[in-house]
């Protein structure tokens, strides 16, 4: 097992390998929830960060220990006051308060809406050269995907609400910025190189550039779609690639993202049938991020889905997805559906209860150890990344659960039709 130890934010120090956050991914202030911490900038956000980080003893630089008992050493006390106000330094046995106040997250707000208004301008551009056949400005959309990153690591709440407010007109190029932001974020949880984090940020950004092909009266249509119109709406993979395969700069992952995002596990997708193995793994990536995003975001033909929601319809769409990637990307934003049986650190067997509005929680039922083959009174566990034995690491099908102590039966929402997205 890893050697893990959650701590207050006050008390980590440069050196130390952050494994997680307390909550979910989009609370702390980092878009990434896994690196070594090298950086006193990083150092002063993750301080104002008010809940627990889980630190990876092992991978640290500063041995097993990550709180020593000489709090008054020299480094601690150097480390402690670099760049951060005297309000987010904490005792050990605190966290840190609240830093946001109305004012400062209106202007975070205000700060997201900025980069989310001029990567829609740059989308849009990009979709234009590429209808136009004009090179894509590689400068322009690598510099977005920085930009992306770096406002996952400060302002990554404010974001991700700014994303999710899609007009009918803007669905096409947000969806786009959206895909990406989920690229990167899952790239980054399977521990992907530097090189293909950012190929996959810019296969998010290009993956439906061939909607240019497709009439706006169509793709904004309130009303099921026709068969022809459906048929038309399932050329823009193809059209799509062809279109990034005039521009030589364009990665082939990006076009590979492109042409096989809708393609499905089972070989029922499109355009080429491919299943399993077939497809590989930058398309699945994209397959997920792309419906997950579709399912959440307003539509001109429907509301959208609460993300758990969106999750546990994703997870009973036998053969549409890749279920042990779909099961990463769950981790990687650290929300799972109602009614998956899943697998803790500590060998216990417990199922994901609804959580209402609170989607920063995972509240589980135990009713299962492992280790000794035993059915326990059922109890509620809230997770908050504070106890590495209680970490979720895998979930449970339900062929394969243990006879004496079933799931309990949860309902979840049904699904009257597979999204086109």
């Amino acid at each position: 097992m890893r050697s893990l130890k959650t701590v207050p934010s006050g008390d980590v120090r440069l050196g130390m390998f952050i494994h997680g956050f307390e909550g979910s991914w989009w609370e702390h202030p980092f878009w990434r929830s896994r690196f070594l911490l090298t950086d006193l900038q990083d150092l002063h956000k993750l301080r104002q960060f008010r809940g627990g980080v889980i630190i990876d003893v092992a991978k640290s630089a500063h041995g097993s220990d990550p709180l020593p008992d000489e709090t008054g050493s020299p480094e601690r006390e150097r480390i402690t006051d670099v760049g951060a106000p005297s309000s987010a330094r904490t005792a050990p046995t605190q966290r840190a308060p609240a830093p946001h106040g109305p004012a400062e997250l209106q202007a975070r707000q205000a700060q997201a809406a900025k980069l989310v208004a001029g990567a829609l301008d740059t989308v849009r551009g990009t979709f234009d050269d590429v209808r136009l056949g004009r090179a894509v400005s590689q400068e322009k959309i690598t510099a977005l995907v920085s930009d992306i990153s770096a406002e996952l690591d400060s302002n990554a709440p404010a974001l991700l609400r700014v994303l999710q407010l899609k007009s009918k007109h803007q669905y096409t190029y947000l969806h786009s910025v959206a895909v990406c932001t989920l690229m990167v974020n899952l790239a980054r949880h399977l521990g992907l190189d530097a090189e293909r984090v950012r190929e996959l940020g810019l296969a998010g950004l290009l993956h439906d550039v061939g909607k240019v092909a497709i009439p706006d009266a169509v793709l904004d249509k309130p009303g099921r779609l026709s068969p022809e119109e459906l048929a038309l709406v399932r050329t823009h993979p193809d059209e799509g690639a062809a279109l990034l395969r005039e521009d030589p700069a364009i990665p082939e992952l990006a076009i590979e993202v492109c042409l096989h995002h809708h393609e499905r596990w089972d070989g029922t997708g499109y355009p080429h049938q491919l299943g399993g193995e077939e497809i590989s793994l930058p398309a699945r990536m994209g397959a997920i991020c792309d419906v997950y995003d579709a399912l959440t975001s307003h539509r001109a033909y429907k509301r959208a889905w609460a993300p758990a929601r969106a999750l546990a319809e994703m997870w009973r769409w036998e053969g549409h997805f890749d279920q042990a990637l779909l099961f990463q990307f769950m981790q990687s934003i650290q929300l799972y559906p109602p009614g998956m049986v899943v697998r803790l650190a500590s060998d216990r067997l417990a199922v994901v209860l609804d959580n209402g509005k609170r989607a920063s929680r995972t509240r589980l039922l135990l009713f299962y150890d492992q280790s000794s083959a035993r059915t326990l009174e059922p109890s509620v566990l809230v997770l908050d990344g504070g106890d590495a034995e209680d970490a979720v690491i895998g979930f449970v099908p339900q062929d394969a659960l243990p006879a004496p102590a079933p799931a309990p039966d949860l309902p979840l929402p049904s699904v009257t039709a597979d999204p086109v997205s």
